[in-house]
């Protein structure tokens, strides 16, 4: 079975700069680096079998069913009812990264942290 590769310092640091929220703590995972929200994971990055880099975070059931239907880069985790994931590369968009790690911020975390957060207003666009 092929190694995972170590997840590079450079994307580890990208992702750290998204994922500063209240009580979110960075620490080593079986594989990889996750954030997590007291108990809860936020996001996990870690390289693959087959090379590549990938984030899995939590999504809204809505999402998760777009997830599974998008295709490449995005995915549906073969594990927990809520975990999607997106394939790190040269062409990741950065800003729609920021949002969605905000989201599984927001459904992780207890109310009153995930109500200090700063959301885009889905209406409009903005926050």
């Amino acid at each position: 079975m092929p190694d995972r590769p170590d997840v590079p310092p450079v994307l580890v640091a990208r992702l750290r700069g998204l994922l500063g929220f209240p009580e979110c703590r960075e620490e080593d995972a079986w594989t990889g680096v996750r954030w997590r929200v007291r108990k809860a994971t936020v996001a996990h990055v870690f390289g693959g079998e087959d090379q590549l880099f990938r984030v899995t975070f939590r999504a809204e059931p809505q999402e998760v069913r777009a997830f599974e239907h998008l295709g490449h880069p995005y995915f549906r985790a073969g594990w927990g009812g809520n975990v999607v994931g997106v394939v790190l590369d040269d062409g990741t968009d950065w800003g729609e990264m920021a949002e969605l790690l905000t989201d599984s911020y927001c459904i992780q975390a207890p109310q009153h942290l995930a109500a200090a957060v700063d959301r885009p207003d889905p209406a409009d666009g903005t926050l």
